[in-house]
């Protein structure tokens, strides 16, 4: 069911966007293990184009909200307020309170706003004077940042970039893809046509299928090993968290469940290591000084640690 239902949802995200058939599939993971997508480019790449197609092809309740300088925590999560009829406060939900978030331009907002996210999304809730108040189910938040244009930005908290399962790059078109796109919104928008192709009911139901797909115990061992391979690497100021492992173990069922398989292969794992360890190491002063990136040091990494094989 997954396999179908994600070429479904594939298909219709790429009446919108052209091409990036890997982009979309690593999207369709973070929604398998319920994760939250960390989307870093250049602007006018269409980050927020592909984050507003995910949410019209997933039948979703769905908002965005445009992080600025000046937006407020209580912008986000909503407020008290005391009605004067009733003589009582009630409560006025933000557009956190939906099941797909997107999060335009994070890095915008001041490190106070951005915190207000991290209940949310590590909880599935918010608390807003004492009280709390639980997030629809599914919950993803799909944020936008460039990592170009640093005036007038906040980097994100260390706390916050952990709880983003994957980080994405789109990159830049082909030539041939950048001629379709002209041809597609030569007289509309797509976007604005896009219907949904599942609903919340299936995609819960898909996140339980994606539980039950078999990771054997050398294959999980891999999966510590990496991780903990970033704890020991000379060049790595900041390995990978616990959090950061489980995140890997997940997304690697998620990979693997995508591709038609109830299990998972070590491939699967060198796949998504990239994408769910880069953005959450923080490199030493030296290997910045060296030119050193972190999506490097997580290749050395994966090319380093044995793959087990079946005996």
């Amino acid at each position: 069911m997954i396999k179908d239902t994600a070429r479904r949802m594939r298909e219709n995200v790429q009446k919108v966007i052209v091409g990036k058939d890997e982009v979309i599939n690593l999207a369709l993971v973070a929604i398998l293990c319920e994760g939250h997508i960390l989307l870093e480019d250049v602007p006018g790449i269409g980050k927020t184009t592909l984050a507003r197609a995910l949410a019209a092809s997933l039948g979703c309740t769905f908002r965005r909200i445009q992080f600025t300088p000046d937006l407020l925590p209580s912008d986000v999560t909503g407020l008290s307020w005391f009605n004067q009829k009733a003589q009582e406060f009630e409560f006025r939900a933000g557009p956190v309170i939906s099941q797909v978030v997107l999060a335009d331009e994070i890095n915008r907002a001041t490190p106070r706003t951005q915190s207000a996210l991290l209940e949310a999304m590590q909880e599935r809730q918010v608390t807003v004077d004492g009280v709390t108040h639980l997030l629809p189910r599914p919950f993803l938040v799909m944020a936008t940042q460039n990592p170009i244009e640093l005036e007038g930005t906040f980097p994100l908290p260390e706390a916050q970039i952990d709880r983003f399962l994957l980080r994405i790059f789109i990159g830049y078109p082909s030539e041939a893809e950048e001629g379709q796109i002209l041809e597609r919104f030569r007289i509309s928008d797509p976007l604005l046509d896009l219907q949904p192709v599942t609903e919340a009911e299936e995609i819960a139901r898909m996140m339980e299928e994606r539980k039950q797909v078999r990771v054997e115990a050398s294959v999980r061992d891999y999966v510590v090993r990496i991780s903990r391979a970033t704890r020991q690497h000379d060049e790595i100021q900041l390995g990978a968290s616990p959090r950061a492992t489980l995140a890997l173990y997940q997304a690697a069922q998620g990979w693997g469940a995508i591709q038609g398989r109830d299990y998972v292969l070590p491939d699967d794992v060198k796949q998504m290591a990239p994408h769910v360890l880069t953005h959450r190491l923080i490199i030493s002063p030296q290997a910045q000084l060296r030119g050193r990136q972190p999506s490097e040091l997580v290749a050395d990494i994966v090319d380093s640690v044995p793959v087990p094989v079946e005996s």
